[in-house]
């Protein structure tokens, strides 16, 4: 896939492949490529708060959004890349999905509908995306814009890429504001029945289409209409709409309050006549929370933050119902604040739960987006030419979170803990008994417990983890009763792995330069608002996915008679 993109880029310029070239390395590495899911047993349904499939086995949505909304109502980046490139591009970055969105005069507007691809540019003067769409997908450029939607949701599926379809606004155009005629039933552009009409157009038009799994209802309600009586009233009847046209289907209910808010569900059930297909979805940026992560205390803002998502969403996966975060973001320039500091609260939150998620967006420019032609998407994964990865290092972060950690068929061994790092999306590993712990791929991390004592032990082994020293390495020993093997799990964030040193100082684990873990001062637990402590943000992730990795010789299992037992601990401990 990538030298298909570097082929295509050459067509463009000697610059883009310039840019591409450094991170060609990168994006075939087996650790990328081996995320890339297996084509799953379709249709999928729910178990409790489990997306499964089939066969019964959890099937974790690891998604990117893919805008078809705006007022061209043509898939984005498709006058830079041929769909199939941008198909296969998502697939081996990792996604196994798509959240593919449209606006809902697409499917209830036959004028719109019919309009071809060349005369919807023509209308917006959009004369060099025509020739960028006649040279890369000269088959859609006459086809009407529901036949060229439909070619994309094609594409994905010969590329094994699922798709959950997203009917993100009324009006073709940017979404969103509490102002735009969009946002809540009764509005300009938001009549229920013709809603209704449009959802049961589409969900009738994909039937039996095998890689559409789920239909988003509506997206980011919001504005002054909004009241919960209404959001039961028209989101039970569009559900019932749905799943009447196409049976086999996820479908997503969104909140209140631009998808913030599911409170209300708390109280009052969803009241649907069919089971095991309904799934929420909730949004979070850093922006969500205004200012605050730059503006406070990282730990004491990500506590307080992860408090009210789980108010306010969160409560739903202890009900039993899977939640899907839709969408999630950053500025990918990684110059802002506000961003980097949520990123890593946001991805400790979704590891631990093991979340369902839609990363915002794969799209690298648009050809048109709030009057500017060709604007840049910083949060995109792709850059503006849609040749090469904004942010590879991002994806590496991604990729941990791309498999389950565990569910329905994914018992491979007993539960245990990951310890999972947000700040690099990597874990705790010992590679053996001779090197230090280090940080590597989660799908090569042991097995970790995490006891009533507070100690982290290899299971299946006599070895915790310790605290060393002060400055110094973390250790593996077998004398786990001291001080220096009680880890308490401290600060609002519930992030930071603190001990005891042998010198009576109170440090937390955190990762030097070359990724090896060590123990240093606890930073940043309160008031200061300049310091980040992303680097000693830690997650204990419930898994039953057993490692990946080549067992070392040196690996032993404890056996209670084994001749020179006591002389054994003590070697062991040495290292």
């Amino acid at each position: 896939m990538i030298l298909i993109f570097m082929r295509r880029c050459l067509g463009f310029s000697l610059l883009c492949f310039l840019f591409l070239y450094p991170i060609i390395i990168t994006i075939v590495t087996p650790q990328t490529k081996s995320h890339a899911a297996a084509a799953a047993d379709l249709p999928l349904s729910t178990n409790s708060r489990w997306v499964v499939d089939e066969s019964g086995r959890r099937v974790k949505l690891a998604c990117v959004n893919w805008v078809s909304h705006l007022d061209a109502v043509v898939a984005e980046g498709l006058s830079k890349q041929p769909m199939d490139v941008i198909s296969n591009g998502i697939a081996s970055m990792g996604f196994n999905c798509v959240r593919f969105t449209w606006p809902l005069f697409l499917a209830t507007n036959d004028s719109l509908a019919s309009l071809t691809v060349r005369q919807s540019f023509q209308k917006l003067g959009l004369f060099e995306s025509i020739a960028g769409i006649q040279a890369n997908n000269p088959s859609i450029i006459d086809l009407p814009l529901i036949k060229a939607f439909q070619m994309v949701v094609g594409s994905l599926g010969d590329n094994n890429v699922m798709v959950i379809l997203d009917n993100h606004i009324s009006n073709p155009g940017w979404c969103c504001s509490n102002y735009d005629g969009n946002g809540f039933f009764g509005d300009k552009y938001f009549n229920p029945d013709v809603w209704i009409t449009g959802l049961t157009k589409m969900a009738t038009l994909f039937n039996g289409v095998t890689n559409v799994v789920g239909m988003s209802l509506r997206n980011e309600l919001r504005g002054p209409r909004q009241n919960v009586n209404d959001w039961y009233r028209y989101m039970q009847q569009g559900a019932e709409a749905v799943h009447s046209a196409n049976p086999n289907v996820l479908v997503i209910l969104s909140g209140l309050s631009y998808d913030k808010d599911l409170s209300f569900i708390s109280n009052q059930p969803v009241n649907l006549s069919f089971t095991g297909k309904l799934v929420f979805e909730v949004h979070w940026y850093g922006f969500t929370d205004g200012q605050a992560w730059a503006e406070g205390n990282p730990n004491q803002v990500c506590g307080k933050v992860v408090n009210n998502m789980m108010r306010t969403s969160g409560f739903l996966l202890d009900q039993g119902w899977p939640l899907f975060v839709s969408e999630f973001g950053v500025d990918l320039r990684g110059g802002n604040v506000n961003d980097n500091r949520y990123l890593n609260c946001f991805l400790g939150w979704a590891a631990e739960h093991d979340l369902d998620w839609a990363y915002w967006t794969v799209v690298g420019s648009y050809y048109l987006r709030e009057g500017v032609v060709g604007l840049n998407e910083y949060y995109g994964l792709l850059n503006w030419n849609w040749c090469d990865i904004r942010n590879s290092s991002f994806l590496q972060r991604l990729s941990a979170l791309q498999s389950p950690f565990r569910g329905p068929g994914i018992e491979e061994t007993n539960l245990h803990k990951v310890i999972f790092h947000p700040l690099t999306g990597l874990c705790l590993l010992r590679k053996s008994i001779f090197d230090p712990l280090r940080l590597g791929p989660c799908s090569e991390s042991e097995a970790w417990s995490y006891t009533a004592q507070k100690t982290l032990s290899l299971k299946g082994t006599y070895l915790c983890l310790q605290a060393d020293g002060f400055q110094k390495p973390a250790k593996l020993g077998i004398i786990c009763t001291d001080s220096g093997s009680r880890w308490d799990i401290i600060s609002d964030s519930k992030m930071h792995l603190s001990s005891t040193a042998n010198n009576g100082s109170t440090v937390c684990l955190d990762v030097d330069s070359s990724n090896n873990i060590v123990t240093k001062p606890c930073k940043c637990l309160n008031k200061d608002k300049t310091c980040d402590p992303a680097s000693q943000w830690f997650k204990l992730v419930d898994s039953t996915k057993s490692s990946n990795k080549t067992k070392s010789i040196i690996q032993f299992n404890p056996i209670s008679n084994l001749p020179g037992k006591d002389k054994l601990w003590k070697l062991f401990d040495l290292f």
